[in-house]
């Protein structure tokens, strides 16, 4: 049974890609959502007239429907159709993206950005629960690798290729009506590519089915929760994701302009190649652990080098351009460990259960995605003496350096987590 199971997953390769990959388009597209505020923050506190605080809040809307929708979305996808709840995110997604390119209130932007969020919640345990299907576990460590790069290069487009998008069209509703487009063209090709499971998998689709059946809802969601094993993966990944937030979503360019005093330009280059760093990162980590036939090692191994890097940005004097885009590039570089948490998660849980246990996991980043920001943002008020021009608040290195404390205790506490997840030898444990 076993050899045959291995055989059913791998007979349709180039189908497999075709769908995880297609999938993964809306995961670009969800991180071109989250982090083109790092491009635009300057407008759009001018626009809506934000301080620190309120434009953390607004990009954290996002982060708030998401944590909310995750864990029901986990239980959707395991007896739902994926492309059917795939194709409903995407349109939501969509949605409110042009809801908030023609926002001109506040409240009116909040309600779009939550309802990106609520869409994004589908992205990536959409891409999990396919890949899940279609690739056998051995693999799955370099697959996630993939579909986390695919998110990266979203991350990626949202900084220097925004930001010249912007400036070219002189507005950033432009630049997000186009963007609003491209939504529209991930939804088509979703409709047209994406496939539930492969064409032979019926009898895997009818056990999946009866055992979700015989346990009921409450039952897989106790069964999921009730796994430590998930809230430490869970707990890891959030705290090493913390620069993605701060660096890669909202504060990094304007961290480099305001503590390094270089252009905002050559500031989009250093955060551009943060998401490279994710990029190569996420593949490298998955190639890695799949090679040696383990997961924790590396992510203790990530989280120490993390903290060092973290520590030579923030406390390494006079560093020129190169070294700050070198420095951007190994902070995404060495995080991406935390992408050897899912299919941790994954071999850890019975396959029925992979969007149920993994949705713990993404709830806890997203909750980190609300709660951080604004947290952030506030360590940057500190005293609230800062001097205003032209209605915007002018923030110091000295600020900066106090928030920014936040990143390297989180990955001690990343490192200290590590220790309790239990290895699995890139075998399912379920």
């Amino acid at each position: 049974m076993p050899n045959t199971y291995r055989h059913e997953k791998t007979s349709h390769n180039k189908l497999a890609w075709a769908v995880t990959l297609t999938a993964s388009l809306f995961f670009f597209y969800e991180f071109i959502q989250m982090n083109f505020f790092n491009s635009i923050n300057t407008q759009l506190r001018e626009t809506f007239q934000l301080d620190a605080v309120q434009i953390g809040q607004l990009f954290s809307m996002y982060f708030y429907a998401n944590a909310l929708c995750l864990f029901p979305v986990g239980n959707l996808l395991d007896r739902f159709s994926t492309k059917k709840m795939l194709t409903f995110a995407v349109s939501i997604c969509t949605l409110g993206t042009f809801i908030f390119t023609i926002a001109n209130v506040f409240w009116v932007a909040a309600l779009g950005r939550f309802l990106v969020g609520c869409g994004a919640s589908f992205c990536f345990l959409s891409c999990i629960r396919l890949a899940s299907r279609w690739f056998p576990p051995h693999r799955m460590a370099f697959v996630t690798g993939v579909i986390v790069t695919m998110a990266m290069l979203g991350g990626l487009v949202a900084q220097t290729p925004f930001a010249l998008l912007v400036s070219y069209l002189g507005s950033w509703r432009q630049a997000l009506m186009i963007n609003t487009g491209l939504g529209v063209v991930i939804l088509l090709a979703v409709l047209f590519v994406v496939q539930d499971r492969p064409p032979d998998s019926h009898e895997e689709a009818k056990a999946d089915h009866q055992h979700l059946k015989e346990l009921g809802l409450w039952r897989c969601i106790k069964l999921a929760a009730l796994n430590p094993q998930n809230w430490f993966g869970g707990l890891y990944t959030s705290l090493m994701n913390l620069p993605v937030f701060i660096l890669g979503g909202l504060w990094g360019i304007l961290y480099l302009t305001n503590v390094h005093h270089i252009t905002m330009a050559e500031a989009s280059y250093a955060t551009t190649m943060f998401f490279v760093g994710v990029i190569f990162g996420s593949l490298i980590y998955g190639w890695i652990s799949d090679h040696i036939e383990r997961r924790v090692f590396p992510m203790i191994v990530g989280a120490i080098i993390s903290l060092v890097v973290m520590g030579i940005l923030m406390y390494v004097p006079g560093l020129s351009l190169w070294s700050l885009i070198l420095l951007f590039f190994l902070v995404g570089l060495v995080t991406s460990s935390q992408v050897l948490t899912y299919p941790t998660i994954a071999e850890l849980n019975p396959i029925y259960l992979t969007s149920t246990a993994v949705s713990i996991d993404s709830v806890c980043i997203m909750v980190s995605g609300f709660v951080v920001p604004p947290f952030f943002g506030w360590l940057m008020e500190g005293t609230g003496v800062h001097a205003v021009v032209n209605g915007l608040t002018i923030y110091t290195a000295q600020d900066f350096n106090r928030a920014m404390l936040v990143m390297p205790i989180a990955f001690i506490i990343a490192l200290v987590i590590a220790f309790f997840i239990r290895e699995t030898y890139c075998r399912s444990q379920a």
